[in-house]
């Protein structure tokens, strides 16, 4: 009984191990699925920017990016061919514990088939039922021999299914081997590719290096946009902070106003009656302290664009689900990171108060998180739109269509238009955010992770 109960639980534990294994394999090759759909993408973007004939940071950021995907691709064919590695040895020893477990029970098997052909006659069987002490003892030595019919007929059992696993494993091991000579080919493609990719990534530093003059004048013209487009964000800040200030004032003034009324309406019908309680009679009535609905909690610093209960909600909503919000676009690439970067290849630094993501002009730019339309229109000749999500905005520019108005609400996901090209031609968005005071936040701490 210890027996069988050892190879039931062999056989499970082989199953549950090959499990896993499935598993974890499925997962690296649906990562290693999404790595090649990025590459073919940064490819036709690149083929897109190349057609323009003209050197830019653009094709830089792509190639970049081609090499540290590529790479990731690279670890990712490692780690199936080290878990392939892992699989074939468990098969291997399996197969191996396997063999040596059906062995033993074939032996076994065939003494329990000699002791029964030894035992057939029936002149033995009665003998050893009549050699019996008591009525009791006979039936024990009944039961003991049914018992041990039953246990040759599960150790043949046991056989069988012994077999198959065996079977299968060798099966699964075979399987794994061939696996295994197609992944090690695809790895072998994926490093010259990445050869080839570092290739390029290091001619075009090279043709940037020796370009510093006209890249300096694009990095130039760059930062005089970057300082129009952050005065158009402050007159936008400026202009939603007094217009909330003012409907808060407004809101307070009528509170109050409302108050007297009710207090002298309160105090109109004691007036009128006879003085008879002098107390009474010469008692003012007390004044109602005006006050706002749904009063923001005392333990957090309200801005005028939190006054009411929706911006507050809506500020709140947005900061919780920081590292969470949805990408404005569905492709593309990050061409310039927020803050201060080095150009490869030169000594040159350039400045984004946000991120410009590189991508196929026309492509449909939605809104990151719910919010109120401040601003749709042009800001030096660049097609923008300006959210409002309580006291943060998000910024969206390089637009070619805007398809939202001033004063609208807008839900995460919602169509703002589509993107157009930056000062160098090519097709691009810049998405910023910034804080009631027009600080700039980094984009890529508020958005989710791609992979």
């Amino acid at each position: 009984m210890m027996k069988r109960l050892l190879t039931v639980f062999l056989l499970l534990g082989l199953a549950t191990g090959c499990a896993y294994a499935q598993t974890t394999r499925e997962e690296l090759q649906k990562k290693e699925q999404d790595l090649k759909k990025e590459l073919a993408d940064l490819n036709r973007q690149q083929l897109e920017i190349q057609k323009n004939k003209k050197l830019s940071l653009s094709q830089l950021a792509i190639i970049k990016r081609k090499v540290r995907a590529r790479e990731e691709l690279v670890n990712s064919i490692s780690k199936q061919i080290r878990a392939l590695d892992e699989t074939i040895f468990t098969n291997e020893r399996d197969i191996y514990r396997l063999g040596k477990e059906l062995d033993t029970l074939k032996l076994k098997y065939a003494k329990s088939v000699v002791f029964a052909y030894k035992s057939r006659g029936g002149y033995e069987y009665l003998n050893f039922l009549f050699s019996a002490n008591s009525f009791n003892d006979a039936v024990k030595r009944i039961t003991y021999l049914k018992s041990y019919r039953q246990n040759r007929e599960a150790q043949a059992d046991a056989i069988v299914k012994s077999d198959q696993l065996l079977h299968e494993k060798i099966g699964q091991l075979n399987s794994n081997k061939k696996e295994q000579v197609v992944t090690l080919q695809k790895q072998s493609e994926q490093l010259k590719a990445l050869q080839d990719d570092r290739r390029d990534q290091n001619e075009v530093v090279a043709q940037l290096k020796g370009k510093e003059k006209e890249i300096a004048k694009q990095i130039h013209d760059k930062e005089r946009q970057r300082q129009k487009m952050r005065e158009a964000i402050l007159a936008v800040i400026r202009r939603e902070t007094e217009e909330a200030a003012r409907r808060e004032r407004l809101a307070r003034l009528k509170a109050a106003e409302d108050a007297k009324k009710a207090a002298a309406a309160a105090a109109a019908p004691k007036e009128a009656e006879p003085k008879s309680n002098t107390a009474t009679a010469t008692a003012k009535p007390k004044a109602i302290e005006p006050k706002v609905a749904d009063a923001p909690a005392r333990d957090r610093v309200y801005t005028p664009l939190e006054s009411t209960p929706e911006g507050r909600e809506t500020s709140i909503k947005f900061e919780n689900n920081k590292g969470h919000l949805p990408w404005p676009v569905d492709v593309g690439n990050i061409e310039a990171h927020f803050g201060v970067e080095t150009i490869p290849g030169t000594k040159l630094t350039r400045k984004t108060d946000g991120i410009e993501i590189s991508l196929p002009q026309g492509s449909t730019v939605r809104s990151i998180a719910d919010g109120e339309v401040s601003y749709a229109g042009e800001v030096q000749g660049e097609p923008t739109v300006f959210l409002r999500h309580g006291k943060y905005f998000s910024i969206y520019s390089h637009l070619s269509t805007i398809s939202v108005s001033r004063g609208q609400q807008v839900k995460a996901g919602s169509v703002l238009g589509h993107s157009g090209t930056n000062i160098d031609g090519e097709g691009a968005l810049l998405l910023m955010i910034n804080n009631e005071k027009n600080t700039p936040l980094d984009p890529e701490q508020w958005l989710k992770r791609r992979r």
